[in-house]
């Protein structure tokens, strides 16, 4: 099985990439889906979270803003939500994986928006970054609800670069264009990616780069 990372900035239109793997029947692992599950009335992460930011939930019910607005500013209290929320992830991914290998998956695709910044890429066979033009990445992202300048500025502080993830990256995934050239882009690296040779799930090992590309 492949395991195929995908990342990119605040703003660069990852869930349409990762819509268009879906698209080709690529199976898909979401973090931020998995987040929000979690963080959701009733879900395993509430309680957690209610205990270390009580101003932040009321009636089992965490106010995403409060608790955004909260995080970003103060970067021990990141770190402290990460600690509650990370390890249900990776929990979770590892059970995708498992399933994906007992049906015999040939591709998977993880969905990991803090994928370099939490060295999570030792996971995967190789990397697709998804990227846009600044100010295209600017619009997008301002024209959120509630999305501020100091809040902007704070995401991006957290995350790794744009152009140091594209130096890093086995794929680039340029949007800003059609949806139609994105598809196209992603199509063209499910092609390549799927002639790769896989490992055996699971090992905490990335195989040797020469081996993959056999």
């Amino acid at each position: 099985m492949v395991i195929l990372g995908l990342t990119g900035s605040i703003g660069m239109g990852k869930s349409t990439a990762a819509a268009a793997f879906r698209r080709l029947g690529v199976p898909v692992h979401d973090s931020d889906a998995v987040v929000h599950a979690l963080s959701a009335p009733g879900g395993a992460a509430v309680d957690y979270i209610a205990k270390a930011f009580p101003e932040t939930v009321d009636g089992g019910v965490i106010d995403r803003r409060v608790l955004a607005a909260r995080v970003f500013t103060d970067s021990l209290s990141l770190r402290r939500l990460e600690s509650i929320l990370h390890p249900m992830v990776r929990a979770d991914r590892t059970r995708f994986l498992g399933t994906q290998a007992r049906r015999g998956s040939r591709l998977v695709v993880l969905d990991i928006p803090l994928l370099f910044e939490t060295a999570s890429e030792h996971l995967c066979d190789g990397v697709a970054v998804v990227s846009a033009p600044p100010f295209v990445q600017r619009r997008r992202v301002m024209g959120r609800t509630g999305m501020t300048e100091e809040r902007l500025q704070g995401i991006l502080k957290q995350q790794v670069p744009d152009a140091e993830k594209c130096r890093r990256a086995d794929f680039i995934v340029q949007t800003g264009l059609d949806r139609g050239y994105g598809l196209r882009q992603v199509a063209g690296i499910v092609k390549v990616v799927s002639r790769w040779r896989g490992r055996h799930w699971p090992t905490p090992e990335k195989p040797d780069r020469e081996k993959q590309y056999a």
